[in-house]
């Protein structure tokens, strides 16, 4: 799997792609409209950051590139890979609980916190990936 070097971009099956670990420095692309919302990507090899609208969405530490990023109102799903293991963080709904799939294994159930977020760490490195499936319980 390899890095996104439009740094944010739409697959044909509708899905989302962003993200470039192999960046040095801090890179941005700002405004980038799909369904009516306004995405902005930050990446590099230190951190990946997406926002929908203004609002948190995705944050890696260490940089990672997602692709086929899909969401709905109950469940998350997207590859991940980066060069190294890294913990990425979900925008969620607040105080709720989610089961967690890597790789079609659960990893699970996670509370999220007050402000609705949700971080997971996985092993992974170069030419790795990992897919990864978030779905609220219900």
């Amino acid at each position: 799997m390899a890095a996104v070097k439009e740094l944010l971009r739409v697959e044909e099956d509708g899905s989302l792609s962003f993200g470039d670990y192999t960046l040095t420095s801090k890179t941005k692309l700002d405004n980038f409209e799909y369904e009516g919302d306004l995405y902005k990507v930050k990446t590099f090899a230190e951190i990946t950051k997406l926002e929908k609208n203004g609002m948190f969405v995705y944050e890696s530490v260490p940089g990672t590139a997602v692709e086929e990023f899909k969401a709905s109102e109950n469940e998350i799903s997207f590859s991940v890979s980066a060069a190294e293991d890294a913990q990425f963080t979900l925008g969620l709904e607040e105080d709720s609980e989610y089961q967690v799939y890597l790789d079609g294994a659960s990893a699970g159930k996670m509370m999220t916190n007050l402000s609705g977020k949700l971080s997971v760490s996985t092993e992974l490195s170069e030419g790795e990936h990992v897919e990864v499936k978030v779905a609220k319980c219900i």
